[in-house]
């Protein structure tokens, strides 16, 4: 268990933040299909990501963890081997989905497996459009739940057995199309993917800065087959907004707050937690913009605020997915009702997230979350408890619970060390603010 005390004073001074967990994963696996070293600086040593090395590892890519800095001697873009064992992606959805766009081009049989929470989640939408690519993969029942085994295609003297596809998604889901730009560095002919919605490009850009050719028009996405990558010689890897978000809000909704968060990447495609922050009357600011590897990031000055509600949903939704549970601890804060809809991918996350928030948020506001199927409801301003709360084993349930107790009357935390996945220090920096 962990206990939150109630912050009696405002959030001040500088929060440095662990790198952005979504790039910390791309850098691993791009980096391992180059046939130079790569330095990759701010890594985010979570356990996901630490899962993704550990698969990478396993096919043979040579992986040096050092203090403050990974080394990536890559294999080349044919060079993987079929690993020893059945990979473990762990917790990690982005390790599991990608690489089996990865491997589906592959030589050889790979088969996945990862902890319970993972083995619970369908992963259907990404097997579908790489079947209609040729891949063959298998999963335990129709849903497709792990364990997968992906069964390699025989590469032929040109080209792979893979073939470029035109597939329009019917979510907006950086994931699945990252699977299927990953498959389409191997496949016959190009790949279009139509997205309803656009979603974060963290893959076409350091695709980009890896050479390959991808093309973007609107919501469309084309991937022109490759024969190798260049690799960059270092990658640095910004901060992650969604680890940023807990402190936006913090700060937002604690009086007497002024703080600054540094080297926070402010991808466009991420930013939806800083619209609709400002939009509900947040005080936010960029300060020392700045361009690394394609990737913009900058220092985020933040003051508190009185919020009031908002109405969002659609296109919004794919650039802040991550961050719904701690917009939703804002809102509660706020005067008047927010309606956040179209969230319904919240039922499939490490847990189903609609259903915890209203459960365990409920506990230290009485009556002010309510969901539908797809939507979420929050009733602001209300009168606050102490709770005992459940994180149902989900980093983001539990760090957006630690948040909300500090702003209102303290809460208890059970299965703490969830964050770990993506942000082993929160606890140290939340004690010492």
């Amino acid at each position: 268990m962990k206990l939150i005390s109630k912050m009696t004073h405002g959030l001040r001074g500088e929060i440095d933040i662990p790198g952005d967990k979504s790039i910390s994963h791309r850098s691993i696996m791009l980096s391992s299909l180059g046939n130079t070293p790569v330095e990759v600086t701010n890594f985010l040593k979570g356990a996901d990501c630490l899962s993704t090395i550990a698969c990478m590892r396993a096919m043979g890519v040579d992986i040096e963890e050092h203090e403050t800095r990974i080394l990536v001697i890559g294999r080349g873009l044919h060079g993987l081997k079929e690993p020893n064992d059945v990979l473990d992606a762990g917790n990690s959805g982005t390790t599991l989905r990608l690489l089996l766009g990865l491997l589906s081009p592959q030589k050889f049989v790979t088969t996945f497996t990862g902890d319970n929470s993972l083995r619970q989640r369908p992963m259907g939408r990404v097997i579908t459009p790489l079947s209609m690519m040729g891949a063959n993969i298998v999963g335990r029942n129709q849903n497709k739940n792990l364990p997968i085994t992906i069964i390699g295609t025989r590469v032929k003297e040109q080209g792979s057995r893979l073939k470029g596809i035109t597939y329009k998604m019917p979510v907006a889901s950086a994931q699945v199309k990252s699977a299927i730009i990953l498959a389409g560095l191997y496949a016959d002919g190009m790949t279009t993917i139509v997205e309803p919605y656009p979603s974060r490009d963290h893959t076409e850009k350091m695709l980009a800065a890896f050479g390959v050719r991808i093309d973007k028009s609107s919501n469309e996405i084309r991937v022109t087959p490759a024969s190798e990558v260049t690799a960059p010689k270092s990658i640095e890897v910004p901060g992650d907004i969604s680890s940023a978000a807990y402190w936006i809000v913090l700060a937002s909704i604690l009086e007497g707050s002024n703080v600054t968060i540094k080297n926070v990447g402010i991808n466009e495609t991420r930013t939806g937690i800083i619209d609709v922050m400002r939009n509900m009357g947040a005080k936010i600011e960029y300060i020392n913009e700045r361009i690394s590897g394609g990737e913009r990031s900058a220092d985020i000055h933040v003051v508190s605020s009185q919020l009031h509600g908002t109405t969002f949903g659609g296109e919004m939704i794919p650039r802040l997915i991550d961050e719904i549970p701690i917009i939703a601890v804002a809102a509660a804060f706020a005067e008047g009702d927010t309606v956040i809809n179209d969230v319904g991918e919240l039922r499939v996350k490490e847990t189903d997230r609609l259903n915890a928030i209203v459960d365990e948020y409920n506990k230290i506001a009485a009556g002010a979350f309510e969901t539908t199927e797809d939507s979420l409801i929050i009733h602001g301003s209300h009168k606050f408890n102490y709770a005992k709360s459940k994180t149902y084993d989900d980093h983001r349930m539990a760090m957006s619970l630690a948040v909300f107790g500090a702003a209102a009357e303290g809460v208890e935390i059970d299965n703490p060390d969830c964050v770990n996945i993506s942000y082993p220090t929160f606890y140290d920096v939340i004690a010492d603010k």
